[in-house]
């Protein structure tokens, strides 16, 4: 399951931002997860929970924002429905993923002492 090294690596980030920053507490994760990114959020939740123990993000919550998958046209920026089909209806461009793979650190909100 990658979401233990997901989360691993994660909490590794934001114990090194709130240390940085002088933090005694960290109380919310917030990450951006894509929908075709390969990781689940409820094994994400799962996986967290068991990594927090014992650091910085003890009684963090984690809060997930789920991103959609778009497909962009990279010649004439068509944005083009998943299943329209392998081809821009506008030019005949292959489309290329724009959003929806990403797994983003986006706020950490933290008690600084």
């Amino acid at each position: 399951m990658h979401e233990y090294s997901i989360v691993g690596a994660l909490i590794s980030q934001v114990e090194g931002e709130a240390r940085r920053r002088g933090a005694r507490v960290v109380n919310r994760v917030h990450v951006r997860i894509g929908t075709v990114s390969g990781v689940e959020p409820v094994l994400l939740t799962a996986a967290f929970d068991v990594f927090r123990e014992r650091t910085l993000c003890q009684g963090a919550e984690l809060v997930i924002e789920r991103i959609a998958e778009r497909w962009t046209c990279p010649a004439c920026g068509t944005v083009i429905d998943r299943d329209a089909g392998l081809l821009c209806g506008r030019c005949g461009t292959p489309p290329r993923l724009t959003a929806g793979d990403e797994i983003i650190l986006n706020r950490i909100e933290m008690e600084v002492s």
